[in-house]
């Protein structure tokens, strides 16, 4: 089946991109703006997107993508950036918008016989994000649509079968935004049928036994959906020769352990060891606060552990793990080293300390389409409806050096979150849900006396991928409860409160 090549110029947005067209069932990758146009070539491209970016057109240095790219003859896409720079590099003119475009606009269609708005509503709200704008056209390029602000909302050229964008239809907030991507991958491309993860399956599974040969692979579990959807496709390739460890940091949920060792051990037949180094991680994390020093030490520690039980597996060659296309798509830098937000655990070094080859079955793959793709393997329904959690885990939820007690506080409010939320069916609606402990104590009264204890912080979003998240309007009722619970069961809490920040500005976790 063919696809859709993404070249990426450094928009928060281009994994949007990617994710819309892969949901209406068209196969699409990301590179880097600057691939070289063999590699672009060889992927035998329906049509090639050019994504949105920071850089202006006129700095010396702003991204071009290899001038091959225009000559290729396959329908083309800009959208913001891209669109600026064809304009640029087809005789039109792009500069510092009179008035820039942030948020909401709303966009009228001008032009009908346009395909990138077959089916299309004359007006509707879309998303910008943008300082410069396309101030003329050349004698090429036709005003497709525009906004009040701007005449050249979008643009297209139909001789060329180019076409532009200025605003974002990746993003939710544009109201037309899925269809328009479709009309540009099917009534333009021509792309035909339908991709779904199923799809790479059996060429997964083959490439697997094929590289693994007769040699173990070894699969550290976590709980999550990414290391167990990983697990259920190695085990069909290489069977009995896989060796899943999962390691108890005492930094888990209650349940977690159990879950694992029922859900994956028993119900998929997965050799599963499990090791309880809790203990360990608790002495390592004693004293700790700082959030980065926490997630090293978490990370380090279990490198350590992990090696000393996979080099127990003999005849170990492979490390099967559960990279994700963002995890693939973020290593390419495109405008130079990104900053560091928070460093991830992982087992990363692994491969290379203990000459281990890497096995990636998912890394073409987003997260929902993960949860795809294990439910048509039959894969208990348990194992892929857990929401996402921390690999530090509770950890980064306790806002203060780690002690047992303050796990066993904070594991035991967690628990009457989501024992109500399953009981209510909010586990079902909400993307991630949990409590965060904070290092504040504040003064309360129960029964005749005053208290002076710690605050428990509840935090629910609705997203579809985690790059964005809202704040989930709970029942009133239902905080109620959990707060009522929380505060009369657990000794030590005496105030809850709810966070009602959207990701961005916030982060979903607190640290």
């Amino acid at each position: 089946m063919r696809q859709i090549v993404i070249l990426d110029f450094g928009s928060q947005y281009t994994q949007l991109i990617a994710r819309r067209l892969r949901e209406n069932g068209v196969y699409a990758e990301i590179f880097p703006f600057h691939t070289p146009l063999g590699e672009i070539e060889a992927k035998n491209p329906a049509g090639i997107i050019l994504s949105g970016g920071p850089a202006s057109v006129h700095e010396a240095k702003s991204p071009r993508p290899d001038p091959g790219v225009y000559t290729l003859g396959v329908p083309l896409l800009g959208i913001c950036y891209g669109m600026q720079l064809m304009a640029a590099q087809s005789g039109g003119k792009v500069a510092p918008a009179g008035k820039r475009e942030y948020g909401f606009s709303e966009v009228r269609v001008a032009l009908k016989s346009c395909p990138l708005f077959a089916g299309i509503k004359p007006k509707f709200q879309a998303w910008m994000s943008h300082g410069d704008g396309v101030t003329g056209t050349g004698s090429s390029l036709k005003t497709a649509a525009r906004t009040g602000d701007s005449g050249f909302a979008a643009v297209f050229d139909g001789q060329r079968n180019w076409y532009g964008v200025q605003f974002h239809p990746e993003v939710a907030h544009t109201g037309e935004g899925s269809k328009i991507l479709d009309n540009f991958a099917r009534k333009i491309c021509g792309i035909k049928g339908r991709w779904t993860p199923a799809a790479m399956l059996g060429e997964t599974v083959a490439r697997i036994k094929e590289q693994a040969g007769e040699g173990s692979v070894i699969c550290g579990l976590s709980g999550g959906v990414d290391s167990s959807v990983t697990a259920a496709i190695v085990a069909r390739a290489v069977g009995k020769r896989l060796h899943c460890i999962f390691v108890d940091t005492g930094l888990l949920r209650d349940g977690d352990r159990e879950r694992v060792e029922k859900h994956l051990g028993c119900s998929l037949g997965l050799r599963v060891k499990t090791v309880d180094a809790s203990a360990l991680f608790l002495k390592r994390l004693s004293g700790v606060s700082d959030p980065e020093k926490k997630r090293k030490i978490i990370g380090n520690t279990f490198i350590e552990v992990f090696e000393r039980e996979a080099r127990a597996v003999k005849g170990a060659r492979f490390l099967a793990q559960g990279t994700l296309y963002p995890d693939v798509i973020e290593s390419v830098s495109v405008l130079g080293p990104s900053a560091t937000i928070k460093s991830h655990h992982n087992v990363g070094g692994l491969p290379e300390k203990m000459k281990l080859e890497l096995i990636e079955p998912l890394r073409c793959l987003f997260k929902d389409e993960v949860r795809r793709l294990g439910a048509g393997m039959g894969m208990p329904r348990e194992a892929l409806e857990v929401q996402p959690f921390p690999g530090p885990g509770l950890a980064i939820r306790i806002l203060s050096d780690i002690t047992k007690e303050r796990l066993t506080l904070l594991r035991a409010a967690d628990k009457i979150l989501r024992d109500e939320f399953r009981r209510t069916g909010w586990d079902k609606k909400a993307w991630q849900s949990f409590t965060v402990l904070l290092p504040v104590q504040s003064v309360g009264v129960m029964g005749d006396g005053r208290t002076y204890e710690h605050t428990i912080v509840l935090r629910s979003v609705d997203s579809s991928d985690g790059m964005t998240a809202d704040w989930t309007r709970l029942p009133h009722e239902l905080m109620r409860l959990i707060s009522s619970r929380i505060v009369s069961e657990l000794r030590g809490i005496n105030r809850v409160v709810y966070d009602i920040t959207s990701k961005p500005p916030a982060t979903i976790e607190w640290e």
